[in-house]
């Protein structure tokens, strides 16, 4: 038994064994002692007792023809616990009130509602910012960075439906900017392809001219689009370029969100 920094007791071969479970989770395979060991710093000696007590509680597996290990049966039925008890608004709302006050820049969370991406929490800036964005409004799907986020990353069919519904909305369409609203179906695909592969979303001055956005997808355990965080700023005072002071912090948080609620990078 062993004492923790924070003065509490601890068990320090529970602490010792862990890396193994851990190793097991990031490497989300199968994997043979040697593999296993290597992953979790430690020697295949050292590794097995500790292998053998984990079976016996189910929280590890061995195939009995390969005998590579794996998570077992009581390690997965933990991880469906806590995947049921995750609240996604709830575990942003501190990595968001940070990164508002690293930024300075009013910051917004969206998430997908019955009309579409619909805002449920906004951190403001000390500055007033004149854009009819709050709880509760809907975002164009294709005139602001937020509706881009869910556009470029919800199923094809899902964001197809939206769009259209949008579309059919005349007091939505005349707001929409030209290059998208004219955009044969190939070439609206062709730039939320290009969206993904910039990992972001960004307004310049529009819908709202002298008002400027970026906006970020955050994703769960199966690499699922559940929010958007989006930040929005003055022109000439909101750094839009894609490594810049906002864009680098913006897309921190949402991969540490997105970490939380159990994504994994290729996940998405």
């Amino acid at each position: 038994m062993a004492t923790a920094n924070d003065g509490r007791r601890s068990i320090q071969s529970v602490e010792v064994g862990f890396p193994l479970l851990a190793a097991l989770v990031e490497a989300a395979r199968p994997l043979t002692l040697r593999d296993l060991a290597g992953a979790a710093g430690m020697t295949s000696a050292k590794a097995h007792p500790y292998l053998v007590s984990f079976i016996r509680v189910g929280l590890v597996q061995q195939d009995s023809v390969s005998g590579h290990y794996e998570l077992g049966p009581f390690a997965l039925q933990m991880g469906l616990v806590s995947l049921q008890r995750l609240d996604p608004v709830r575990i942003a709302l501190p990595e968001v009130a940070q990164l508002q006050a690293g930024i300075g820049h009013t910051v917004g969370l969206a998430v997908l509602g019955s009309h579409g991406p619909t805002m449920v929490h906004i951190t403001e800036a000390s500055y007033p910012v004149h854009v009819n964005m709050r709880q509760g409004t809907v975002m164009s799907m294709l005139n602001t960075a937020t509706g881009l986020v869910f556009a470029a990353w919800l199923p094809a069919k899902v964001a197809a439906h939206y769009i259209a519904r949008e579309e059919n909305d005349t007091a939505v369409t005349s707001t929409l900017a030209q290059p998208l609203k004219s955009a044969s179906p190939a070439h609206l695909q062709a730039i939320l392809a290009d969206i993904r592969v910039q990992g972001m979303t960004r307004a310049v001055g529009n819908p709202l001219p002298g008002v400027d956005a970026l906006s970020v997808p955050v994703f769960d355990h199966a690499g699922k689009l559940v929010l958007a965080i989006t930040a929005i700023g003055p022109s000439g005072l909101f750094d839009v370029s894609s490594n810049g002071s906002i864009a680098q912090p913006l897309q921190a948080c949402a991969r540490e969100i997105s970490r939380k609620l159990g994504w994994r990078p290729g996940a998405a």
